[in-house]
Parts: C-alpha cells; structure tokens; sequence
C-alpha cells in the first residue's frame, strides 16, 4: 500500500464517521466549515455566505498550524482568532493541494479524538 492509498482509505473512514454522525456525505468544504464551526463555537441556524468564509479561513489557518504554517497571533474583540503566516504553503497542482489539506484535517480530527 502506498501512501496516497493510505490517505484516501482513512479520508474514507473519516467520511464514513461524519455520514454516520451528519446523515449526509460533506465535501472538502463541509468539513472545513464544520471545523470553522467547531474552532469558533458557533452553531447559528442563520450564518451568512460571508461568515461561512471566515469559518473555513479560520479551519484552515488552524489545521496548517499543526504544521508550522499559521500561528495564533490574537483574538480580537469579537471573538475571532487572527493568524499570522510563518512559512509560505508548498507550491502544489490541485491535487496535491487537496491531499495536503486532507492530510491535515485527519490530523485534526485525530487530535480532537474523533478518528
């Protein structure tokens, strides 16, 4: 087995936790959203398109932290963590952009035990 079938058997795995747990199949930005959600605390019925931006930038800067791209600078008056860049993100095609970012979100949720 190699390692690109690693990762898409435990992005499988993880898919199959959230179907069970949601009902539905979410894509890449579901689940970035959902951690957006989860990092925030913010579970409104009502979240403007705006918003659901902000939650997934916020998923992001959180799970490449693991990594030593983002880190936590501050939280500001509302609430909302503001992230600084430590390093640039490796120059990928879209693929590899897709498992970089699914790599990271098993990390993620491996470390929120979930997985």
């Amino acid at each position: 087995m190699n390692v690109q079938d690693d990762l898409q058997q435990r992005w499988w795995n993880l898919e199959a936790q959230l179907v069970e747990r949601f009902g539905k199949k979410p894509d890449l930005d579901a689940i970035l959203y959902l951690i957006g959600m989860q990092e925030m605390q913010l579970f409104d019925e009502k979240i403007s398109k705006e918003t659901k931006q902000d939650l997934m930038h916020v998923a992001v800067c959180t799970i490449l932290s693991a990594s030593g791209y983002y880190t936590l600078e501050h939280t500001d008056t509302e609430g909302w963590p503001h992230f600084r860049q430590l390093k640039p993100l490796p120059e990928l095609n879209l693929r590899e952009q897709e498992d970089f970012l699914k790599d990271h979100i098993l990390l993620y949720f491996q470390e929120q035990q979930f997985i």
